[in-house]
């Protein structure tokens, strides 16, 4: 059908195609760059995060391929300040035994490891429970529900 179109109007439909977020590709279990989060932890600086509207960003990923996946560090962008903080949630479709959950969430955390909330609100993937890393088990320990 394209073939019988003029120039002009093959990009007017290639730009409405663009414009409504039409994609062919399928989902990953991976969060990238400047995706949006949702912060699930009690701290301070997340509940002003929440209440201002303003979205969390994910500006970097600690790891070699800088795309986030389950229980990876991550640097985030909220209320014009950078914090640390760990993926313990991801929208898109998941491995097998993996949950898939509603929203992208992190759980913050300062340069020590320390969680900056007290309480994580939302359940926390029983699968993460293996990481070894020792700031991440300070983490686990503020959740009260695994799925």
């Amino acid at each position: 059908m394209l073939c019988y179109l003029n120039s002009e109007m093959k990009m007017s439909l290639i730009n409405h195609i663009f414009r409504r977020g039409f994609s062919t590709t399928t989902p990953l279990n991976e969060l990238q760059l400047l995706s949006r989060v949702k912060v699930v932890d009690n701290s301070k600086i997340g509940r002003n995060a929440k209440q201002s509207g303003r979205p969390v960003r994910i500006i970097h990923v600690y790891n070699k391929t800088h795309v986030g996946r389950l229980g990876d560090k991550v640097l985030l962008t909220i209320e014009h300040e950078k914090k640390k903080g760990y993926i313990v949630g991801c929208k898109q479709n998941q491995g097998p035994f993996v949950p898939k959950f509603d929203s992208n969430n992190v759980v913050l955390v300062d340069d020590d490891g320390q969680p900056l909330g007290t309480r994580i609100r939302a359940p926390i993937p029983s699968c993460l429970r293996a990481d070894t890393d020792p700031n991440f088990v300070k983490v686990l320990s503020l959740a009260t529900t695994f799925v």
